[in-house]
């Protein structure tokens, strides 16, 4: 039961989160501007620390599946919320359309999260995998692949702030 609690809290924080970075960009910070101004930095500095908090609630939930805290069944239905989340914020910067000078760090930053959704994925396909009951064997390429996808999502996260103008 502790672990259903678990998954529920998580689920809850990280809705919590993405409402609360919609509502940043509701509410003006200053009520007297009479002119928009898109501050893309600040945009995707937002997407960048929800895109971190997701790292982390799906690495912890991957730990717990590997560890046997959580079962696959739990572990697939905690993935499915954060890769609708993922997904979300994907569109959302695939229609932000920022400026020139910004194109390189959000097509990375993107990228990453393509590279993100693609490991959740991919860890699901192993919580399949022993939920079914498959060998050491069978499950290692699937094992290198997540590494590989992990690493990639942090290659272009990398590149991301790299490629931020000044």
């Amino acid at each position: 039961m502790a672990s259903k609690k678990g998954i529920m809290i998580t689920a809850i924080i990280l809705a919590a989160i993405t409402g609360a970075s919609f509502l940043m960009w509701l509410i003006p910070e200053d009520v007297e501007t009479t002119f928009v101004v898109s501050d893309y930095g600040n945009y995707l500095d937002g997407v960048k620390n929800i895109h971190e908090v997701l790292e982390e609630s799906v690495e912890i939930e991957y730990e717990n599946l590997l560890n046997g805290e959580i079962s696959p069944e739990e572990y697939i239905a905690v993935t499915e919320v954060t890769s609708s989340q993922v997904t979300t914020q994907i569109s959302e910067f695939i229609t932000s359309k920022p400026s020139e000078e910004w194109q390189d760090s959000y097509i990375n930053h993107m990228e990453s999260m393509k590279s993100f959704n693609s490991f959740i994925i991919e860890t699901k396909v192993l919580a399949k995998m022993i939920e079914n009951g498959s060998t050491e064997d069978e499950m290692n390429p699937i094992l290198e692949k997540i590494d590989s996808l992990k690493m990639e999502s942090k290659e272009y996260a990398k590149i991301s702030e790299q490629s931020r103008p000044d």
